[in-house]
């Protein structure tokens, strides 16, 4: 590994990169916890979920909306409305411009104002173009031609099959943790734990059950694992109307756990979240380094963003989960595709136990494929 630790990797961001800011520890963190950000919606968008993907959006607690929490990913039902090309003379590529292609749906008149991307070439990731109570319509853009830009719209189902966090918390120098790492902890497992029907209750022997309401009322109470893979394959209406599939990432060994025992922020989230997943000091550190300190010519864009993007300057970040330069977007794209079976290596599951990626990826997938509107009628 280029760096022996995340630690190391932060201590040389914090040199190499970060020297202008007044805190530059703490901005070498926040970068690092973006870039587990974008490892994670890169492998999302690999493994074929991007048309499913929303950003950064308000998720309710489940029979309870008056409760909401912002969440970084949630995955949802999705079905195509129409595929449009934008000549590149025509940037930038607005959401009234989409619409006017697209032969104006129904929703036009409530089209949001939107750039899917920019004059500067600046892509918005799951870029909205409408929104009501039951669903919204997001853009997304395909690969280039010599001339033009092809655009796909799509329509979401407002409810989620799944949720996916990231989580990441800082050590201060000459500390075994930083201060808010267990409440950042507590923070994603109450979410994990609130926003689907389908409920985890320990029992007086440790052990960890599932209870769902069934539509008569009644209360079905078995081994959590045995009852969410049962939900999962289920095509009952009633089982998975109100399901959430919750997918927690962290990152950090020296934070998260030694190497002999898991630390306490570590086990509250795996026994909140359905699936957990670690982004090794490994996987970080080869995407750093692969991609950021030493590209080769092909993979310089995604350098560029980065660097570009912490100046000291406000307004100029181009390399986020939401908006990301064009350039630096099709290069990682390339990189991920080219290399998704070592990238998905970088994960450890770490719950449920004795399971793979691959499992958690046919899981995603039995969700997607579902009639969802059948289902949520």
């Amino acid at each position: 590994m280029p760096y022996e630790s995340v630690d190391a990797l932060q201590r040389a961001l914090t040199k190499d990169v970060f020297h202008y800011a007044k805190d530059a520890k703490k901005a070498a963190g926040r970068a690092l916890g973006t870039l587990v950000e974008i490892i994670t919606f890169y492998l999302l968008k690999t493994w074929g979920y991007e048309k499913n993907v929303g950003i950064e959006r308000r998720l309710p607690e489940y029979a309870n909306p008056d409760i909401t929490h912002n969440v970084e990913f949630t995955l949802h039902p999705s079905s195509l409305i129409y595929d449009v090309t934008i000549p590149k003379n025509r940037l930038p590529i607005t959401s009234g411009k989409i619409i006017k292609e697209g032969g104006c749906p129904a929703w036009a008149h409530q089209v949001k104002h939107a750039q899917l991307l920019s004059s500067k070439s600046i892509l918005k990731n799951a870029c909205v173009l409408f929104e009501d109570h039951s669903r919204f319509a997001v853009a997304c853009l395909g690969d280039p031609t010599g001339t033009s830009f092809p655009v796909r719209v799509c329509e979401l189902l407002s409810h989620p099959f799944a949720v996916v966090e990231c989580k990441r918390v800082g050590v201060e120098e000459g500390q075994g943790k930083g201060p808010q790492t267990i409440e950042k902890a507590k923070q994603g497992a109450y979410v994990a734990r609130t926003v689907s029907s389908l409920q985890k209750v320990r029992m007086a022997d440790g052990a960890m059950n599932g209870v769902i309401e069934m539509e008569s009322g009644a209360l079905r109470c078995e081994p959590y694992d045995k009852l969410l893979a049962e939900i999962v394959r289920s095509d009952s209406a009633a089982m998975i109307r109100d399901f959430i599939l919750t997918v927690g990432v962290v990152s950090n060994h020296g934070n998260w756990f030694s190497k002999e025992d898991h630390n306490k922020e570590l086990k509250v989230l795996a026994q909140s979240y359905d699936w957990l997943l670690f982004l090794t000091d490994l996987g970080l550190s080869e995407f750093v380094e692969s991609l950021l300190v030493r590209p080769v010519q092909r993979n310089q864009p995604i350098r560029d963003a980065f660097v570009a993007s912490y100046t000291g300057k406000k307004g100029r970040n181009c390399f986020t989960k939401v908006q990301i330069a064009l350039d630096a977007d099709r290069a990682l794209q390339e990189y991920f595709a080219e290399n998704v079976a070592r990238i998905e290596g970088w994960f450890n599951v770490i719950s449920p136990g004795e399971r793979s990626i691959m499992d958690l990826k046919a899981s995603l997938s039995a969700l997607a494929s579902k009639d969802w509107k059948d289902i949520l009628s």
